[in-house]
């Protein structure tokens, strides 16, 4: 197996175990001391550099509403010091948002990100780019289709 095909199943891991899974305690094996969020429009948390715990608490908050979300992975290209994924995302909205409340349905998005690692292997940050508009149109309509 060469190194990127190493690299890449182990970013393949790391997105089913923290983010589909929820085990933010395996992000200790995944992760840099800090991580950056380079560029992802929309996020809270766009261009601040987390550490271990940030990070924990960031995947907690974004899973709290999408509690069984899943990334289904159409490619992984790596190159140099990142990889590159394009996804499919889809969460059954369980809890509340702002000025959403839960509604049971499925949501779902598309993306593209660019995972940075160090010469350990350790992910240091990403910029991303998501379809947040279609998430907010889908929690529009799903609102007032239960309202």
């Amino acid at each position: 197996m060469t190194i990127d095909q190493q690299r890449k199943r182990r970013l393949a891991s790391f997105i089913r175990e923290v983010w589909d899974e929820g085990d933010t305690d395996a992000a200790d094996a995944y992760l840099a001391e800090s991580y950056t969020i380079h560029h992802d429009p929309g996020d809270p948390w766009d261009g601040m550099t987390l550490d271990l715990a940030g990070f924990k608490q960031r995947v907690a908050m974004s899973r709290a509403a999408f509690p069984d979300q899943r990334f289904d992975i159409q490619a992984l290209f790596a190159d140099g010091p990142g990889i590159a994924m394009t996804w499919l995302w889809s969460g059954t909205h369980k809890g509340d948002l702002p000025g959403f409340p839960a509604t049971g349905k499925v949501v779902r998005m598309s993306g593209a990100t660019v995972y940075l690692l160090d010469a350990a292997e350790r992910l240091t940050g990403h910029w991303q780019v998501t379809d947040r508009l279609g998430v907010y149109q889908q929690l529009q309509q799903n609102k007032m289709a239960t309202g």
